[in-house]
Parts: structure tokens; sequence; C-alpha cells
């Protein structure tokens, strides 16, 4: 049996296991299985990897992106470069870290691109980034890679531009993309969602939440109400998700 899985926690709420079955199922792949590995600390990884040499390939999740960085043999360029690891290869005992977040959120912002600025007028387009973690710095390396100015929003300015008590409707007014990393309003917290002022937001606004787990966040319920087109996790996830397995099977 050759398994994969993920780490993180909490876990309840990935749809990872059930995609991965039906990749496997779609392949003919009897042999293979993915699983949820729930895990206290970012120590035990090593634990379960003695414990589970049929292991040979993990993603892996909030709130151990960066964290697990210290406890691989290498990275690839683009995992250095974001300084953040969704995917891991494991061969011959060693364990390579990947970025295949920047692959997921290319796709997802990629129909959204070309309508946020009028075509020549110079202007480039302006995001906010909130949230600070591991799949904020994916984020940013699309946005910097598709010549997008941002500003990441943080409880700490050590951690990003601005801090959330700085975001004011004339920030919000001048960054039409809006992308949200952080956990709020993932499942089972559905009733939490970022503090913007929402009455900024307009039509002209895009709303990306990385969440996928409920489909319709209050997040982007709060967009929606005013407009502004929305898409939630579940296209950056399934792109993510096929980028590692090619990883994986390579």
């Amino acid at each position: 049996m050759m398994t994969y899985g993920l780490i993180g926690r909490p876990l309840g709420h990935s749809r990872s296991p059930a995609l991965f079955a039906d990749l496997f199922r779609e392949e003919g792949l009897k042999d293979h299985r993915y699983e949820a590995f729930d895990l206290p600390e970012i120590a035990s990884l090593a634990d379960l990897l003695q414990q589970r040499p049929d292991i040979r390939g993990l993603n892996v999740t909030i709130p151990y992106k960066q964290a697990v960085i210290p406890l691989l043999d290498a990275l690839d360029p683009t995992a250095a470069a974001v300084g953040a690891v969704n995917t891991i290869h494991i061969a011959e005992g060693r364990l390579t870290g990947h970025n295949t977040d920047v692959e997921g959120f290319r796709t997802t912002i990629a129909p959204y691109l070309k309508d946020l600025v009028p075509a020549g007028s110079g202007i480039k387009p302006r995001a906010l980034v909130l949230g600070s973690g591991g799949a904020s710095r994916a984020v940013a390396f699309v946005l910097r890679e598709a010549g997008v100015r941002f500003r990441i929003v943080s409880r700490s300015r050590e951690r990003g531009d601005l801090t959330w008590d700085l975001v004011d409707p004339t920030v919000v007014k001048v960054c039409p993309l809006i992308i949200n990393t952080t956990p709020l309003g993932m499942a089972p917290d559905r009733d939490t969602l970022p503090d913007l002022p929402y009455e900024a937001i307009g039509p002209r606004h895009v709303l990306i939440d990385l969440v996928y787990e409920p489909e319709r966040t209050r997040f982007l319920e709060e967009g929606e109400l005013r407009g502004a087109r929305t898409e939630n996790g579940m296209a950056m996830l399934r792109a993510q998700a096929e980028a590692a397995w090619r990883i994986w099977k390579s």
C-alpha cells in the first residue's frame, strides 16, 4: 500500500482525503490511499514517519506551512522563494519541500487579472492580502509575479504592512482585489469574518477567500451583498492537489 496524506491541525474540515480518493479511483490505483494526520505539534512529524514507512508524500496545512521547513532535507526553488511548504515529497528517506499553493492561486486569480484595471490605463492593480501565514506567502509570490501591488494585513506590523485597525474605507476603495488567507469563517467557526469596513466594497471589487468549507463564507457573502465578484478556495484546492500529485508520482 502506498500512502499519502495531510498534516496540520485541525483537519476535520478538509476535503483533501475525498479529493485524492476520487483521483486514485479515476487512475485505477487500488493500492493508493490518502489519510489525514492531525499532529499536535510539528515535532510529531518524525514519529509519524517512523511509524508509517508506507507514507510517500504529504500535504501541509495550517499551522505548519512554515514550521515544517527546518525538518526537511531540501526545498525546491519555489518553496524556498515563498518561504512556506504545503507539499512534501518523500523518497529514500529524504524529505523535499514544495509549494503547490503557488500554482493553485495562479489558477484562481487568472480569470480576474485582466479585469482589475482598464486596458491601456497604465495603472497597476492593487490588492489587500488578509493574513500573514504560509498561504499568504504563496499569494504574495503570485501577486508580485503578476505585477499587482499589494499590502498585507496582519495583527502585527512585524508580519504585515498594515494592522487591522489601519484598514479604513479609503484603503479598501483603492484595492479592488481582496484575498482572505486567514482561517476566519472556516467551519466550524462559520460566523467569523475579517474585520473590514465592508461598506467600502462595491461592484468593482473581487473578493477571493482561500477557505472552501463552507463554500460561501460570511466574507464572501458581505461582498456579494455589495455587488462584488467572489471566489472561494475550491479551485485553488483542486489545482494545488493536482500539482502535488504530479510531484509525488514523478
